[in-house]
């Protein structure tokens, strides 16, 4: 199958907030980036409803460092109060990562057309993307570059394994899982040479129910039938 892309996004600051860190206010960013992440990063590059984006592995290419920055969040109960979060500083990555199509959309059967939406993530990359890209928080800004995944030099090359805790991986949304739940998902990632390999979603073991939830349909079948869905690129909202 012609649906795996590669890229390399990077940027000044990166923010993959560990969501321990949210309860006191002053978030702290994962030392490497989340897998809930990186395939935001790709549906800001290109999205349809016909696809599922899947990240296969990433390549950290620059030291993890990290760096404070003062920040004034707004306090709910009314005016601003002031935090320290913690950022990743200077960080690059290369994404490896393939499409599948979205079977809980029968109505967008007829725009599961393999080449066209292949070739279309693949302009959306060499033009960096159809969205802003956001590396974790929206005052990250990143940017998106074609590349083949494995070349130029990196930093952790020949590091051998380094293991993480427990991470969080992404969220099991109902527009994708075909249930009105919306589940967490985490796992314990290893870093070997610099590569991080993602499992699938549906192999992360460990889940927490978070809430209720009905993915909002998008009338698309017409405009499948007519040619049209090219040019939609919304994404469904939370119900």
């Amino acid at each position: 199958m012609e649906n795996r892309v590669e890229f390399t996004v990077y940027g000044k600051y990166a923010l993959f907030t560990d969501p321990l860190t949210k309860i006191g206010g002053e978030k702290c960013s994962y030392q490497i980036p989340t897998y809930q992440a990186l395939k935001g990063i790709l549906e800001s590059v290109y999205w349809k409803p016909t696809i599922v984006w899947y990240i296969d592995k990433v390549r950290i290419m620059k030291p993890i460092r990290t760096q404070t920055r003062s920040a004034k969040p707004i306090n709910y109960g009314g005016g601003h109060f002031l935090s320290i979060y913690t950022y990743l500083a200077d960080v690059e990555y290369q994404v490896q990562a393939h499409f599948e199509w979205n079977l809980n959309r029968e109505d967008l059967a007829k725009d599961r057309n393999e080449n066209k939406h292949y070739f279309v993530a693949k302009r959306m990359i060499d033009r960096g993307g159809r969205r802003d890209i956001f590396l974790g928080a929206r005052e990250c800004q990143g940017y998106v570059e074609p590349c083949r995944f494995g070349e130029g030099e990196g930093f952790y090359d020949n590091y051998g394994e380094l293991a993480f805790d427990l991470m969080f991986h992404g969220f099991d949304y109902p527009d994708e899982s075909g249930k009105s739940e919306l589940y967490a998902r985490f796992w314990r990632p290893k870093m070997i040479n610099g590569v991080v390999e993602f499992p699938r979603p549906e192999d992360c073991q460990l889940r927490k129910f978070v809430r209720k939830m009905i993915a909002s349909q998008i009338e698309t079948s017409g405009l499948a039938e007519e040619g049209l869905l090219n040019g939609y690129s919304g994404k469904e909202v939370e119900g």
